[in-house]
């Protein structure tokens, strides 16, 4: 079972167990992007060492992990359970201890989605539907803010994405859908099974 394979492989536990209901009804529980539907993605997506992602309700860091050990780029995580937030923690050490990678090219942060404050280099954003769209549009206008001052091409990434965040980019001036990636076998019987990447319009 791919994982089972990829958390041995990377030395890191990030299985679906829940620790209880979120604390607002904007946040949604806790599950992992499947490693399957990862492998498919990154077939397509290519990242690069100099790049820097975060993503938004990243748990226990499976996303995170998978990309650096994939291609090298940096990876920010934020989560608001501290539950996940401690042991996404504790797979990075045990990551780094197998893959003896760069300890700052890893990094988690416990806070809301929304109080991240978004660094100059990051550029590319990605959310597995993670909370409401109220939240998804204070995340995305932070984002922009943050280029009004750092200018720089990022990009968003979308699975398994509610209507509302697809409605919300595709009718906003700003951004445009650059790639969709539809899961090979799962997509035919479930639309949500897909990948979107939105670029901005400069």
């Amino acid at each position: 079972m791919k994982e089972d394979y990829f958390d041995e492989l990377l030395n890191i536990k990030t299985g679906k167990d829940q620790a209880g209901m979120p604390r607002s009804i904007h946040y949604n529980r806790y599950e992992p992007t499947p490693y399957g539907a990862l492998q498919e993605l990154f077939q397509f997506y290519q990242l690069k060492k100099s790049d820097r992602v975060v993503d938004f309700g990243c748990g226990k860091g499976r996303l995170n992990f998978f990309i650096h050990y994939l291609f090298g780029s940096t990876v920010i995580g934020i989560e608001m359970n501290e539950q996940f937030y401690k042991e996404a923690e504790e797979n990075r050490e045990n990551f780094l201890k197998k893959k003896k990678g760069r300890r700052s090219k890893i990094e988690f942060q416990c806070c809301l989605a929304e109080e991240y404050e978004i660094h100059p280099s990051d550029n590319v954003f990605y959310f597995f539907n993670p909370f409401s769209v109220q939240i998804f549009m204070k995340v995305i206008n932070n984002i922009l803010y943050s280029l009004e001052s750092s200018p720089r091409e990022i990009e968003i990434v979308l699975y398994y994405s509610s209507n509302e965040y697809i409605h919300y980019l595709d009718h906003h001036p700003l951004f445009e859908l650059r790639k969709e990636i539809n899961l090979s076998g799962v997509f035919e019987h479930n639309v949500y099974e897909r990948f979107l990447v939105y670029g901005v319009v400069y």
